[in-house]
């Protein structure tokens, strides 16, 4: 034991020895003054008796204290308080309660963890299901139809078995994308980092989806004339990925003859920041915290109807981090959005 850690019992000790010195001392005199035995050799009984008092009193309290507070260190160990188990067993009770509290504030906070994760896997466990039972029973009604004669008809036949077949891209794409999360959540997934011109990306990804936002009359533009190239350096295949899954989504909820705006600006000396601005639907404030979990949907009917995995989102989210950059979303409802991450300049 520290001797910083005694120094209450200490007190204890010192005082306790006092009172009893002093009333010892005055109980001997009145006995020898009333035997007329009185010396004034009695002085030398008085630092005796005090440091024998306190020995004897430090010692049992010491040992009467700690055999307590050991019981209370080896219950907590039971519990695994770690954080308890790494230092000594101290006797002082104010760094007791202190070690105590601290341990009790961890475990609430455990224990509130742990049913907030047990809700999301609750919730987690039910979307999947959803996700997936969805082409699954589509594939298997068009099949089950085919079986019962509709395979004799060459029209029909042609006809389900391209549904059918669509149902079946949409599983795997569930199924890849699911993939990529596990792999990025442990790690599992390399980076093949790369200095590329962002400009450049951007483009092809307008390109590849302009005929798509043509469909809704949607305009893909940048928000000025990028003439040079701005070079960055990342994984090239997974920012392709992340602009493709925002401007998609900028696409499926943007209103018609709208516009989707991407714009590339200088953040520090090395960090630029790409924005993806959309004046579509917007998104509520209370759906901003859990906009990039898994599955979850902001339109719990009108975003099915869309198409797409889920995970869109929340795959961008674990790219950028995996990159080890930010990513920020800001929406009005009504007015539109603007999903904007950062990325590492190339020197």
């Amino acid at each position: 034991m520290q001797k910083s850690n005694l120094k209450n019992t200490y007190k204890f000790a010192i005082r306790t020895s006092l009172y009893v010195t002093v009333f010892t001392t005055l109980l001997v005199s009145v006995f020898l003054w009333y035997y007329h035995s009185f010396s004034w050799h009695l002085i030398y009984f008085v630092p005796v008796c005090y440091i024998l008092c306190f020995i004897i009193i430090q010692y049992r309290v010491e040992r009467f204290i700690y055999r307590r507070v050991k019981k209370i260190y080896d219950d907590l160990t039971l519990l695994e308080s770690t954080s308890l188990r790494q230092q000594p067993i101290t006797t002082d009770m104010g760094t007791l309660t202190k070690e105590i509290d601290k341990y009790a504030k961890d475990k609430k906070l455990e224990i509130e963890t742990l049913k907030v994760r047990e809700e999301y896997r609750k919730e987690f466990m039910g979307n999947v299901s959803h996700e997936l039972k969805t082409p699954l029973f589509t594939v298997q009604g068009y099949i089950l139809t085919l079986l019962d004669g509709a395979m004799n008809d060459e029209k029909l036949r042609k006809k389900y078995l391209t549904r059918a077949s669509k149902g079946v891209e949409r599983l795997i794409y569930i199924i890849k994308d699911l993939d990529m999360i596990t792999k990025l959540e442990v790690g599992d997934l390399r980076l093949n980092k790369e200095i590329f011109d962002i400009v450049a990306v951007v483009k092809s990804v307008f390109d590849l989806f302009e005929m798509k936002a043509a469909k809704k009359k949607i305009t893909l533009t940048f928000d000025m004339d990028y003439n040079d190239p701005i070079m960055v350096n990342g994984d090239k295949e997974r920012i392709q990925q992340v602009l493709t899954n925002l401007i998609v989504n900028s696409i499926k909820y943007g209103h018609e003859k709208g516009t989707t705006e991407v714009s590339i600006e200088n953040l520090i000396k090395n960090k630029v920041i790409v924005r993806v601005t959309d004046n579509g639907e917007g998104i509520d404030e209370k759906d901003l915290p859990r906009l990039f979990e898994r599955f979850y949907r902001v339109d719990k009917s009108g975003s099915r109807k869309e198409g797409g995995s889920g995970l869109g989102l929340s795959i961008v989210k674990h790219i950028i981090e995996a990159h080890e950059e930010r990513i920020y979303v800001e929406s009005q409802l009504g007015v539109g959005s603007e999903f904007s991450f950062t990325l590492e300049k190339a020197e």
